[in-house]
């Protein structure tokens, strides 16, 4: 007479065990890869203050306002060769800023968005040196240096341009 024992398999080799365990294994391994990019690629917030922000709208169109009455206008310029941002404005009101502002801000990453300040070279050019550019820009110019506060100049031009499509471009104010 023989006996026969069942000598169990360990567990890691029990077929059941893994058709059990693998679709668990992989919903961790995916819902930690989900967390991971959300995290990384996380919108911008809400901001804390949206009262401020609202009344600064009103701010903004004043600034477009002014620009429109002074009759400003600008041609701005990017040339590849030299690697500079040449900008002319015209105005025939006011006078010439010593030196204008102006903001790249980019579509969707903020920080890709640049501030330079342009020199003025004569009567109406200002310049300053600008890298290889090959995104759409959303662009903002202002007289003087004013990089924390935009909303603190007396006027703004404001258009987007994408400087590999065109090279040049005219700034006007905004039609209210």
């Amino acid at each position: 007479m023989t006996t026969e024992t069942n000598v169990p398999r360990p567990w890691q080799k029990e077929p059941w065990f893994w058709f059990v365990m693998t679709p668990l294994i992989v919903v961790v391994l995916v819902s930690s890869v989900t967390v991971t990019l959300a995290v990384k690629f996380a919108d911008d917030t809400v901001i804390d203050n949206y009262y401020k922000e609202g009344r600064m709208i009103n701010q903004s169109l004043e600034q477009d306002k002014r620009a429109l009455q002074w009759g400003l206008t600008a041609d701005m310029s990017w040339r590849a060769e030299s690697g500079e941002l040449v900008v002319a404005l015209h105005s025939d009101t006011i006078p010439m800023p010593a030196s204008l502002s102006v903001w790249l801000d980019h579509p969707f990453d903020e920080r890709q968005d640049m501030f330079l300040v342009l020199e003025r070279r004569d009567d109406s050019h200002f310049s300053a040196p600008l890298v290889a550019q090959d995104t759409q820009w959303y662009v903002t110019l202002a007289p003087e240096q004013a990089e924390a506060e935009r909303s603190a100049a007396p006027w703004r031009l404001r258009t987007d341009v994408n400087f590999t499509e065109r090279a040049a471009i005219k700034l006007a104010p905004a039609a209210l």
